[in-house]
């Protein structure tokens, strides 16, 4: 469906594609390119267990398959570890800028520094940065709620998180870094930072997106509780249901 108007669906279709979490699997998507969308529609759709990246949303849609699932991060009740306090300590020298998502050269070329390290670490696919990709991605369709903020070693740039920030939480949407600075823990410092920084707004939640367990990627996100798991696929007119992860209760 094709309208003018604002905070509607240009586009919505489902694919069934080679699955990327799991090997020899296959995935369904259910993709949304929504135009304009407002924070308030944006969250919604986060509840319910889709993803933004640009102005596009989507969750699987699988039937045969329920790995892919939904977490968020109890921000008020998330102790500090001490592996947690010593990456901290870590970066302390580091210094951030936020702002609304931006595309320049630093941001391209750092970019594919960090995919051409996951493609010879984690066996990614390390395709070549594409200025029009990357727009797509991560910088269209940002509204008044998508920024990245930008971490700084002096004035070289070395990390880029991209998150949304709404009323009750902040989903993280991506990150990448510098990967010379592997041994600083900049993913795990990154997301410390959107703790401590919903803390100051009064927010609820860290939004995660999918925890699939035996996808090394995504794996570390069970690590980081109390927290929250989406009980199944609610549909946008559906109550969705979260459910604290305990060991009585560990993830569907």
């Amino acid at each position: 469906m094709t309208t003018n108007n604002p905070n509607t669906i240009l586009k919505e279709c489902a694919l069934h594609e080679p699955c990327s979490y799991i090997s020899g699997n296959t995935q369904s998507i259910h993709y949304k390119v929504i135009q304009e969308c407002s924070k308030e529609q944006c969250e919604a759709l986060i509840l319910r267990g889709w993803r933004r990246f640009g102005s596009m949303y989507f969750r699987p849609i699988c039937q045969e398959c329920r790995a892919c699932e939904s977490l968020k991060i109890d921000v008020e009740r998330y102790p500090l570890r001490k592996s947690d306090r010593r990456i901290l300590r870590k970066n302390a020298h580091l210094s951030t800028v936020i702002r609304h998502p931006t595309l320049t050269r630093e941001h391209l070329s750092l970019f594919e520094r960090y995919h051409r390290y996951k493609h010879h670490t984690r066996d990614w696919d390390a395709p070549k940065s594409d200025p029009k990709n990357y727009y797509a991605s991560f910088v269209q369709g940002h509204g008044d709620f998508g920024f990245e903020v930008l971490y700084f070693d002096g004035d070289k740039l070395i990390a880029v998180d991209l998150i949304d920030i709404l009323e009750e939480g902040i989903s993280a949407l991506y990150c990448y870094y510098d990967p010379d600075y592997n041994h600083q823990s900049l993913g795990r410092y990154t997301l410390l930072q959107q703790i401590e920084f919903a803390r100051r707004l009064g927010l609820k939640w860290i939004y995660l997106g999918y925890y699939v367990e035996g996808c090394q990627s995504l794996e570390y996100k069970a690590h980081y509780t109390p927290s929250l798991e989406l009980v199944g696929r609610p549909e946008e007119d559906e109550i969705p249901i979260w459910r604290e992860i305990t060991d009585e209760h560990p993830p569907l």
